[in-house]
């Protein structure tokens, strides 16, 4: 579907008459809704679209403005950083169209994430932003130019007329830069103004209007009572210092918040579907049905979950499982939606798409994080409103006492402070920062799903890991094998191996990973439910592996881990201990975070006998075993009553509550859908250092939220008074606020591209 069926063909802001009717359409709205569960009063919907046309945080509030009350609509919350609306709806009430116009009445424009962010739209927005950039910065540069001689000429110096032609020829370069250039200023402007409230671009178009108001009044009628002074130079400068510092912000928040996006839309918007009759034709990928069979250009990410039907196909699942490397799938493997296709054209039926897939949960999971508004960036906002109105009576009470001082300089006074004092570095220093780790963390396989966790994370002192699943790995592994007299230990252990090779069984596994198997000839097998495994031979002879009452073997009760018994026609042969298998970074994850004077408890309902080897294995701190899920809460609000603030880091459907609980809470590996759900990140890949790293970019995120909160501060502490006292022009003034907000977006940035 092309860009312009989503808005009426529109080039500009929208308004009430612009078509929406494609948000209606239930095959396209799949893409970006989804159905909620039955809260009661009926069906709800929940939908997350991009805004277009937001140039600062205040667009947030008008967003918001323009849903609150009404009828149909629940809930509506948008993010500044990754300018995204997540409205909860009532299809009885309203159509997501409604919702549209009414969003566009305000001057903005509501799209999929995915049309959003398809080359047209961004190609299309750039190139409007960058002629509004051209035509400021090249009228800027012609009206210096005929402003130079004032400066630079003696009083008496110049001829009137000669003075009369170059105010002209400036008014006529500026009119371009008020009425084309500055037109997002004022429409933001004009939409908040009607509605009775006052935005951030209220400041910047009265400042504008203002200026070039007077100054035309000067130009037209130089003895009048607005004397003969013009600011074209301050006016054309401001703007084209204003536009350069927003173009340059929004190329950084496509590096920053923008690299959510692009993880999200990573699945292809068309697809080649092969027909019956074995043609194939391109079709858009939500037309998709399961049992179609597709084509996967390299390159391409697959669009749904499904199996190989080539002979092999390299992929990569990083998004996935949080693993780098390439993997190999063979005819009849599974493949999982957004992975990536490395190799050349390969056949893919699909079994499941959108929402059923893992990585449409994934999706979920990181629009929740895009539309989160973090508590710090909630205050920012509150305290914006106010503020503003604050900038406004200050703009004109400094502009009525310097009338009484100096009228010749008023104006310009008046119009810097309107400037200079404007609060959206203030908004963008928190979800800049917070959005910029979030995509980050997501290119890793770390899912953040709520920005607002980076505050709790940053100021964890203690983790408590589950053990089993989450320590460690989801296998066991052979660590002693006793034989009995006379036999060769390897020769027993192959045959062991063989007889274990079929079985899916943890511990037929260990023991047939251990060691290479032996041939046994023809045999029969048969395995027995809870007891173990049968081989008898067509030579005679036979094997049992299992527990010791199945093996006929005398039960060993001096480990602490699982035992096995290989029994032969003979009786007795062997006896396999087996342990789970620590993960092999969790020893190095517990030290780093010693390191970063954080304490580790191993929490258990396990043995202590296992639950202590396995911190010992580690190097925890302390263990708690043979804990029930009421104890481990109770466990861990004990550890939060003594001052201590918890990171839970678990996996299984009994962690749950203690990671609800927890200040922060991490669900690893492909953990139960509950766990998830409690839980604040979801670590796809299982690896502990990821948890760990993860708490370290928590840190610095805060640091980084604090210094853009600090620079914000000592701007308006430092600028506001130079502007006061008729230190800084309103040309210096636009240069100070667009720098303030590139600054912020700027230390913002840095936190996108650790690795």
């Amino acid at each position: 579907m092309s860009s312009a069926a989503w808005a009426g063909d529109h080039q500009g802001p929208l308004t009430v008459t612009d078509n929406f009717t494609a948000l209606d359409d239930p095959i396209e709205q799949d893409a970006f809704t989804t159905v909620l569960d039955d809260i009661g009063d009926g069906e709800r919907r929940e939908s997350v679209l991009v805004i277009q046309g937001m140039y600062c945080a205040a667009c947030a509030d008008a967003v918001e403005a323009a849903l609150d009350g009404a009828a149909g609509v629940d809930t509506a919350e948008v993010n500044a950083g990754s300018r995204r609306l997540r409205v909860r709806w009532d299809p009885t009430a309203i159509h997501l169209s409604d919702i549209a116009r009414r969003v566009g009445a305000r001057g903005y424009r509501l799209l999929p994430l995915q049309q959003a962010m398809s080359i047209d739209e961004r190609w299309k927005a750039s190139r409007q932003a960058l002629w509004r950039l051209f035509v400021a910065g090249f009228c800027m540069m012609q009206v210096m130019m005929f402003a130079w001689p004032a400066y630079v000429a003696a009083p008496g110096e110049m001829p009137a007329d000669i003075a009369q032609l170059l105010r002209w020829a400036s008014w006529v370069l500026s009119v371009p830069v008020v009425f084309f250039a500055s037109g997002p200023f004022f429409a933001s402007a004009w939409g908040d103004l009607r509605r009775g409230r006052i935005g951030m671009d209220a400041p910047v178009a009265l400042g504008i209007a203002v200026t070039f108001a007077v100054s035309s009044a000067a130009t037209f009628d130089p003895n009048g009572p607005w004397g003969h002074e013009v600011w074209f130079d301050s006016l054309t400068m401001f703007v084209a210092f204003l536009l350069a510092g927003r173009y340059l912000e929004a190329r950084l928040r496509e590096r920053t918040a923008g690299a959510l996006d692009t993880l999200i839309c990573r699945l292809p918007a068309a697809v080649l579907r092969e027909r019956a009759d074995g043609q194939v034709e391109t079709i858009s990928a939500r037309r998709l049905r399961a049992g179609d069979v597709v084509r996967v250009a390299a390159g391409d990410a697959m669009p749904g979950d499904g199996v190989l039907l080539d002979e092999a196909a390299t992929v990569d699942e990083a998004l996935l499982t949080g693993e780098s490397r390439a993997c190999t799938r063979q005819r009849g493997d599974a493949v999982i939606a957004g992975s990536l296709n490395l190799g050349g054209v390969v056949r893919v039926r699909i079994d499941r798409l959108g929402n059923d897939t893992r990585f449409g949960q994934i999706v979920r999971l990181m629009e929740r994080a895009a539309t989160d508004k973090p508590r710090l960036a909630q205050l920012a906002d509150r305290v914006a409103a106010p503020f503003l109105v604050l900038v406004m009576l200050a703009a004109l009470a400094a502009g009525w006492a310097w009338w009484q001082v100096d009228p010749s300089r008023a104006l310009a006074i008046a119009v810097a402070v309107l400037i200079v004092t404007c609060p959206c570095a203030l908004s963008l220093a928190t979800p800049a920062a917070m959005l910029a780790s979030a995509g980050a963390l997501a290119r890793r396989g770390v899912l953040v799903q709520r920005l607002q966790a980076f505050e709790s994370m940053a100021g964890v002192d203690a983790v408590v890991f589950d053990k089993t699943g989450t320590l460690t790995e989801d296998r066991l592994e052979l660590v002693d094998v006793n034989v009995r007299s006379g036999a060769d230990r390897d020769a027993v252990l192959a045959q062991a191996a063989a007889v274990a090779a079929e079985s899916l069984h943890p511990v037929a596994r260990a023991i047939a990973a251990s060691a290479k198997p032996t041939s046994l000839g023809r045999v029969e097998r048969q395995e027995h439910a809870g007891q173990g495994i049968e081989v008898r031979g067509a030579d005679g002879r036979s094997w049992r592996l299992g527990s010791a009452l199945f093996a006929g073997a005398m039960p060993e009760h001096d480990a602490d881990g699982p035992r096995a018994y290989l029994a032969d026609e003979q009786g007795w042969l062997a006896s396999f201990a087996l342990r789970e298998a620590v993960r092999e970074d969790a020893r190095d994850a517990v030290q780093r975070l010693r390191s970063m004077g954080i304490r580790t408890w191993v929490l258990s309902g396990d043995r202590t006998a296992a639950a202590r080897r396995v911190a010992q294995a580690v190097g925890a701190d302390d263990v708690i075993a043979e804990a029930t899920p009421e104890r481990k809460l109770a466990e861990l609000m004990a550890l939060q009553r003594k001052g201590w603030r918890v990171a839970m880091v678990g996996d299984g459907l009994n962690d749950g509550p203690v990671l609800a609980w927890a200040e922060a809470s991490f669900a690893v590996g492909r953990a139960a859908p509950l766990a998830q759900a409690r839980s604040d990140a979801v670590v796809q890949s299982g690896r502990l250092m990821d948890v760990v790293d993860t708490l370290a970019l928590s840190r610095q995120t805060l640091r980084v939220v604090r210094q853009n909160l600090a620079w914000a501060a000592l701007y308006n502490a430092v600028c506001v008074p130079l502007a006061l006292i008729g230190w800084m022009p309103p040309w210096l003034a636009g240069l100070g606020m667009a720098a303030s907000s590139l600054l912020v977006v700027a230390n913002a940035w840095r936190l996108n591209a650790q690795r």
